[in-house]
């Protein structure tokens, strides 16, 4: 990220901020540490209150932030350490529905009303009487919010809906990579990758998600019973880690399918670069990363026509119907038997990265909105 001179104009404290994350979502926790380095280079004081695991996996202290741990909880113990937190704050900027409801208890009854801006990273999902609780919880965080930040249009429309007085859309780019490149040469680590998968000689789809039902992985499983018929069989590789993998698992080894769970992996670029497709067979997705960086690393990718995919990817993928394994193994068979669809996808991935915001975009939009917020009202 290119430094920048000082937000704070001359002999003015700095903007003082509290970033709150629940610490349970990758794509969260990754915007935070991007957003926090960002607003830190720009002269803003930032302390980002989430669990210990989260700042070890992310590092918020090193981009130059305060890190207070508040445990992924709502009792009273975690919003008094989140009130005394953000006692001294100018703005608040709470991640995610769980954290920002903590943040709306963290920031009720004081006689100064703090600015609280909230992002809407993806959609809450729960079946049940738990779902009419996530629904009572967004009404209370919409409308206790200044301003309401979602990242597709479709959850702006939600906040709205659920009552919001000011709902919109926001920019978020795709973090870079936190560790250091490879200086591997690509062509020698993507047969390295694959032989470490089993995919030699053989077609690489990859999934990456947590293991969980709105993840739409029975389908994927549904789809790779066709795939066995294919000479050679493709095989599916999915990184990620859930309460579903004894489930996945059992189905796997019972009914013999071509599906591999490696778990959770720091390495998703690399597996992405030697992949031959990406698969997102989601049932509900925002803005999804898998989607993000398969399309920077010119990977055909088939998804679901769900939630902010259509909005993300355009026409630089092949979209199937959610819960439809026919449609998902369908376009998963055309594409390989199609190199020049696969190369026009590739071609048309990387025009579409190339529209979204970039970290810098993303870091201005958010302090354009802080100063909106914290302008010092003109004397009448």
């Amino acid at each position: 990220m290119t430094p920048v001179s000082s937000h704070s104009p001359p002999g003015q404290s700095p903007l003082r901020t509290v970033q709150v994350l629940g610490g349970g979502n990758a794509a969260s926790s990754a915007h935070v540490r991007s957003l926090t380095a960002g607003l830190v280079a720009r002269g803003v004081r930032v302390t980002v209150c989430a669990p210990f695991e989260a700042d070890r996996a992310y590092d918020f202290s090193g981009v130059g932030a305060d890190h207070v741990h508040v445990p992924r909880s709502s009792d009273p113990v975690s919003v008094a350490a989140l009130r005394a937190a953000c006692a001294d704050a100018d703005l608040v900027h709470a991640h995610g529905l769980h954290a920002s409801f903590r943040t709306v208890l963290a920031l009720s009854g004081r006689r100064v009303r703090t600015p609280l801006v909230v992002t809407w990273h993806d959609r809450a999902h729960a079946d049940g009487a738990r779902a009419h609780l996530l629904r009572v919880l967004e009404r209370r965080v919409v409308k206790a919010a200044t301003v309401v930040l979602g990242t597709t249009s479709a959850l702006v429309d939600r906040a709205r809906l659920t009552g919001a007085r000011d709902a919109r859309l926001a920019a978020v780019a795709l973090p870079g990579p936190r560790r250091p490149v490879e200086p591997d040469d690509p062509d020698r680590l993507r047969p390295k990758v694959r032989a470490e998968l089993g995919a030699i000689g053989r077609p690489l789809l990859m999934a990456v998600g947590s293991l969980e039902r709105h993840r739409g992985y029975d389908v994927l499983l549904d789809a790779a019973r066709v795939w066995r018929r294919l000479d050679p069989v493709p095989l599916v590789v999915i990184a990620g880690e859930g309460p579903l993998r004894c489930e996945l698992q059992e189905r796997i080894e019972g009914e013999g399918l071509p599906v591999r769970l490696i778990g959770r992996r720091d390495d998703i670029a690399d597996l992405l670069a030697a992949a031959d497709l990406a698969l997102l067979p989601s049932r509900w997705e925002a803005r999804s990363v898998l989607a993000q960086e398969a399309l920077h690393a010119r990977v055909p990718l088939v998804a679901t026509d769900v939630g902010g995919i259509p909005e993300l990817v355009g026409d630089a993928a092949e979209l199937v119907p959610a819960g439809d394994a026919r449609a998902l193994a369908a376009s998963v068979v055309r594409l390989l038997g199609d190199p020049e669809r696969r190369a026009l996808l590739q071609d048309k991935g990387a025009r579409q990265a190339a529209t979204w915001p970039t970290e810098d975009e993303t870091v201005a939009q958010v302090l354009s909105v802080y100063d909106e917020l914290t302008r010092p009202l003109p004397l009448a």
